[in-house]
């Protein structure tokens, strides 16, 4: 069920929207195409109170394709759960004549959609993505929405009683095949919560085991302050 009586609000409904929907719907569990019409829903709302200008159709179909690369279709994949959602917009909107300039921007809005500190310095369409996957999921901003408008949202796009482990659930299965896919984001979270077994990637061990650390670098004392030398092979 579309929430085309949510007030002060709009769902695109010209062709291309309604084809992005059934695209979505053929394609997705229930939980999430229900999680990425919220998406939308608490994007728009967010938009329109702090007076954002927004192409609401691009918001729409970044919403729609932001979570498809957890789906089935990409259990063979290695790459980052949201560039395979942005690859598929992308190929998508671009079968369907969209722009190049407007395909940038639903492509960034999804590819970025789990990157802190980012999204909210570029166009509105992309910040407000991040703004209503983390208004869904975690509640991020929940009081800056009125009662009645939580109210309509939810009773439009149901969320489940269980969502929260629901799309836990979601993650873990979408990316528990490519777990380097989740190095550098929040998504290692999620593995390491599912499965005791699993092992974050350290930055810091990264650096200390580079080519960089197994050279040492002459002191001045030597006679040569600006080269370095190869370490000796471990086996001699």
């Amino acid at each position: 069920m579309m929430p085309s009586a949510i007030p002060e609000f709009y769902i695109p409904d010209s062709q291309l929207a309604r084809e992005m929907t059934q695209y979505i719907r053929d394609t997705e569990s229930d939980l999430l195409f229900h999680h990425s019409v919220r998406v939308y829903c608490w994007g728009y709302l967010t938009g329109a109170r702090t007076g954002l200008s927004f192409d609401p159709e691009l918001l729409y179909a970044a919403s729609m394709f932001h979570d498809i690369g957890l789906t089935a279709r990409y259990r063979d994949s290695q790459l980052r759960f949201e560039v395979d959602g942005a690859n598929a917009a992308r190929e998508f909107l671009r079968s369907h004549g969209v722009r190049d300039a407007d395909i940038e921007t639903v492509w960034n809005a999804v590819a970025l959609h789990t990157t802190p500190g980012i999204p909210q310095f570029m166009r509105p369409e992309i910040a407000l993505v991040q703004a209503g996957a983390g208004m869904d999921v975690a509640g991020r901003g929940y009081d800056q929405f009125s009662e009645a408008q939580r109210a309509a949202v939810v009773a439009a796009s149901p969320r489940e009683a269980d969502f929260a482990q629901g799309i836990i659930d979601a993650f873990y299965e979408g990316m528990q095949h490519r777990p380097l896919s989740t190095f550098g984001t929040f998504n290692d979270d999620v593995l390491a919560f599912k499965d005791p077994a699993f092992q974050r990637v350290d930055m810091c061990s990264i650096i200390l085991a580079s080519d960089w650390t197994r050279r040492t670098i002459c002191h001045a004392a030597d006679g040569c302050p600006h080269h370095d030398h190869p370490h000796p092979p471990a086996n001699g």
